[in-house]
């Protein structure tokens, strides 16, 4: 019997902690457990009926072909006209690539620009895949840590302290997975005036819940903050969590032409175009009526405070409100000092996920131990059920 000798870059990575937590509850469901999942984060709304109408023609007319491999002039169009409407950036067709979800766009952008020895700036809290994804290049993650009393904010201060000659690179997400923390244009500029003492180092804006946002200030990003360094900025988007299509696949990157044009080389050699029926419904998503948008937003506001007031309740849980996204990221250290037979986190999903069946994802996958991150992608009716169940397992504060 032979063994199979794996690439070191597969043993330096680790499977999606996310897709880990919603598989087993997946498996629970499916042996009868009444498993209420909080752990994906996906909007529990239908993709609005004008693009999946976009889309169903699509077909019919046998829009069924390969495209070109940065996306269908249409989609590209419309993508330009979005960062016109929406954040007043001015970009051409050319700086624009289209890929399978924002996840491809980062990953095309971590093989294009960075190599063995580089290192990436990661303020976490993080999305989980930002340090396999920079593994995968063969570069470094530099993770900076952030906790609740600074918002989950990486400081200027902090920023300056982790850039050296290794440094490539700085991803940044507002609003935040897992956090709904929200740099203010304030806090960016800020952040850009460290910047602009290192050119080397370029910029990623992740902004893919750019609408899921209730702060008092409208969305911002870094390169609305700081004009003069969009030379050096990438900016990653996509269709799924404003529009309820992940499953579509759909994301983009806007930036540099150079940059651009070296991601869509290697697009051209790993997936070639997304897919052609899900590039019309994009381009619909992005050009046709908004309303939909503001409807799952001001839902997603009321289940945050919903949860908010929940998870403070409970015995040894504190939460700060998120601006943004659909979650919470609640500090759960003194539930698990209270729990025996609970050291951490992973520990306290799982029991959690045994004890009421409800699911979760452990802090520790974002680079925040102690913490777990609950999505309220769900109805209001689940989301009081999850809730009350936590609170009968963990108990009820004692300033309640």
């Amino acid at each position: 019997m032979s063994t199979i000798q794996l690439a070191d870059r597969v043993q330096r990575i680790k499977p999606s902690p996310t897709l880990a937590v919603t598989g087993r509850a997946q498996q629970l469901k499916a042996a009868g457990k009444d498993v209420i999942g909080l752990a994906a984060g996906e909007p529990d709304f239908d993709t609005p009926d004008h693009v999946k109408a976009a889309a169903i023609a699509a077909i019919q007319s046998g829009f069924t072909k390969y495209t070109a491999v940065d996306g269908i002039p249409e989609l590209k169009q419309a993508v330009v006209d979005k960062f016109a409407r929406d954040n007043s950036l001015e970009f051409s067709p050319p700086q624009i690539l289209v890929s399978a979800g924002a996840k491809h766009s980062i990953f095309n952008l971590a093989q294009a620009l960075l190599e063995p020895g580089d290192e990436v700036i990661i303020p976490a809290p993080y999305w989980v895949s930002y340090p396999d994804i920079i593994m995968l290049a063969g570069a470094t993650p530099r993770i900076v840590e952030t906790d609740m009393e600074q918002g989950f904010k990486m400081q200027p201060a902090q920023l300056e302290a982790a850039i050296n000659a290794q440094t490539r690179l700085l991803i940044l997400n507002s609003p935040s997975n897992p956090t709904g923390s929200v740099y203010s244009r304030m806090e960016l500029a800020a952040l850009g005036e460290v910047l602009r003492g290192h050119p080397q180092v370029l910029i990623a804006s992740d902004d893919i819940y750019e609408h899921i946002l209730w702060g008092d200030e409208p969305f911002t990003n870094i390169a609305n903050a700081c004009p003069d360094l969009q030379s050096r900025i990438l900016i990653v988007n996509g269709v799924s969590k404003a529009y309820a299509m992940t499953g579509w696949r759909i994301g983009y990157a806007a930036g540099p032409v150079e940059a651009i044009a070296a991601m869509k080389k290697i697009q051209s050699q790993s997936t070639s175009n997304p897919t052609s029926i899900a590039q019309v419904a994009a381009a619909a998503a992005l050009s046709g009526d908004q309303a939909c948008v503001q409807t799952m937003v001001a839902a997603f506001h009321e289940r945050h405070e919903r949860i908010l007031q929940g998870l403070n309740r409970l015995a040894g849980v504190r939460c700060i409100p998120a601006q943004g996204a659909f979650y919470a990221f609640a500090d759960f250290s003194g539930a698990i000092e209270r729990t025996p037979g609970v050291d951490n986190d992973v520990e306290m999903a799982e029991y959690l996920l045994d004890r009421c069946e409800v699911a979760v994802v452990p802090g520790s996958a974002f680079g925040c131990a102690g913490h777990e991150r609950l999505s309220f992608a769900t109805s209001m009716e689940l989301l009081d059920a999850a809730l009350d169940r936590l609170e009968k397992v963990l108990g009820r504060s004692a300033e309640e």
